[in-house]
């Protein structure tokens, strides 16, 4: 099953988008995380299959929330892409048909990389990506500045958006994460790129990357992810809340609630 996690503006704390994060309702075990089945998924090419009923379900839940709220702005769904489902012939058709059959603009449709992924066959995922964005797609590149190479991906891959690793946030960082983490907003803004910092868990986190100029983040400080009716609830009352009588930014809920 899918969970949603929002993506905020850092500066008011306004939804902007969310990201779609596999879970798996074990009968025995309960809610299973992606890093103990993923794995499995990957090495025995189930990932591909999973992968597509992934794009569609996010495709579908992202269009029922442009129509819930149809007053309110224009939400983008966040879905990761495996490596496996990159180098898979059918991947460009697998987002034209999500796209298609939900009535998704393809603009509200973001598909995250990581470095990684690209390292082993770079010619063929630049195809691909070229590809995927010629259909009106963002691209994300996910976990960026952990890789040695981030740079020279951002300017051979088309790229529109760059997460921030959450290992730039821990509490107490050392001068060196400080340093990288305000040189990935310096770098996207210079590229025009988005900047979205994951893993934001407290204030002083939040301050730190609001100083930096960071637009967007998200993390367990603003929600939890969570299934598809608490995600319309969360939506609903953002925005029926969004500002206070005397033009204040509303305190954001944290952990969905």
């Amino acid at each position: 099953e899918l969970h949603y996690q929002p993506i905020v503006r850092l500066a008011d704390a306004r939804v902007a988008g969310m990201e779609a994060l596999l879970r798996w309702q074990h009968p025995e075990r309960g809610l299973v995380v992606p890093g103990d089945f993923i794995p499995f998924t990957e090495e025995t090419g189930l990932i591909v299959p999973i992968g597509r009923w992934v794009l569609r379900e996010a495709c579908r839940q992202a269009a029922v929330v442009q129509r819930m709220l149809p007053d309110g702005p224009e939400l983008y769904m966040c879905v990761n892409l495996s490596v496996k489902q990159l180098q898979h012939s059918d991947v460009v058709a697998d987002v034209q048909d999500a796209l298609s059959e939900s009535g998704l603009p393809p603009n509200l449709l973001t598909l995250e990389i990581t470095e990684s992924m690209l390292i082993d066959d770079p010619e063929i995922a630049v195809v691909k990506l070229n590809e995927l964005r010629a259909l009106g797609v963002r691209i994300a590149m996910d976990d960026f500045g952990t890789g040695y190479s981030s740079l020279s991906y951002l300017s051979r891959f088309p790229v529109d958006i760059i997460k921030m690793d959450r290992s730039f946030l821990r509490p107490q960082p050392s001068r060196e994460a400080l340093d990288l983490s305000s040189a990935v907003v310096a770098l996207g803004s210079s590229l025009a790129l988005d900047v979205v910092a994951e893993g934001i868990e407290l204030d002083e986190q939040l301050r730190r990357l609001r100083d930096l100029g960071c637009e967007f983040g998200q993390g367990f400080h603003f929600a939890r992810p969570m299934g598809s009716g608490d995600l319309g609830d969360y939506l609903e009352g953002m925005l029926q809340e969004a500002v206070m009588p005397s033009g204040e930014p509303r305190p954001v809920p944290r952990d969905g609630a």
